[in-house]
């Protein structure tokens, strides 16, 4: 469950350096489509949600090697995001790991999040990704603590793909187009996000990157929180997650670097 507005910022954003040009632009061929863990090509009608929920998983179609162009996965690749809120100062930093978990029996990238407010952690998450053949990135689970002020950790939102009934769902298409919408996870009473694509041309202006156009960006919404106000996040071609904005506030990539 997409906990707070910078605790779930995927970008990752390593397109801003040559490591993800050279996962993006490597000599590998694309793999064949397959049809049992896709999104819908272009020419299709829009992705939409269906009940009762239940994708097919067949592990021979997921590679832990993500280069979807939104949202590049490359390991080694440090993102960090600050938004300045009523509390203070909230930094995330979003690490996308060389270590690999196997669920469900596919392999996924381990990325590793944490949130501070005013240098003090908040919130620390491993979450889980895979990416099938037709681009589509999934999103298998995550183990999250929140770091309460009475000194207690809440874990509220953890859940992990084939246990308890919980079932990945899909964080970025493979061809994404206007109209699209997909469950991002499906854990019942647990983490119940969607995902929703609103255009293909959005501009906007971060202190990393400068303006930019041709933005994707996407309305996520949290169905088990009603009140909370949507998500609206902004996707650069080779980069990822350049911002996030929630009810006026702005979460903004700053800084992208290696370790």
């Amino acid at each position: 469950m997409w906990v707070n507005m910078a605790a779930r910022l995927l970008a990752i954003g390593a397109g801003w350096s040559v490591v993800v040009l050279t996962a993006a632009c490597g000599g590998n061929p694309a793999p064949a489509p397959n049809p049992s863990a896709s999104a819908a090509p272009s020419s299709t009608a829009p992705m939409k949600i269906t009940d009762p929920y239940s994708p097919t998983i067949d592990p021979a179609a997921f590679s832990a090697t993500i280069d979807n162009p939104y949202l590049p996965m490359v390991p080694g690749t440090r993102t960090i995001y600050e938004a300045h809120t009523p509390d203070g100062l909230q930094q995330t930093t979003t690490e996308v790991t060389r270590d690999t978990k196997m669920i469900m029996g596919v392999k996924t990238v381990v990325v590793h999040d944490t949130v501070s407010l005013d240098a003090k952690m908040v919130e620390d998450t491993l979450d889980w990704y895979a990416q099938d053949r037709d681009g589509d990135v999934w999103y298998f689970g995550e183990a999250t603590k929140e770091f309460k002020d009475d000194g207690t950790v809440d874990s509220t939102g953890s859940f992990e793909g084939g246990v308890n009934g919980a079932l990945p769902g899909i964080i970025m298409p493979g061809h994404p187009q206007v109209g699209d919408q997909y469950r991002q996870e499906y854990a019942k009473g647990v983490a119940e996000d969607t995902g929703e694509v609103l255009n293909l041309t959005g501009r906007e202006t971060t202190a990393l990157t400068g303006p930019l156009s041709d933005l994707l960006v996407t309305k996520d919404v949290d169905l088990l929180d009603p009140t909370a106000p949507a998500e609206n996040k902004y996707y650069a071609r080779s980069i990822g997650v350049i911002l996030t904005t929630e009810a006026g506030g702005r979460d903004e990539a700053v800084k992208v670097e290696k370790f």
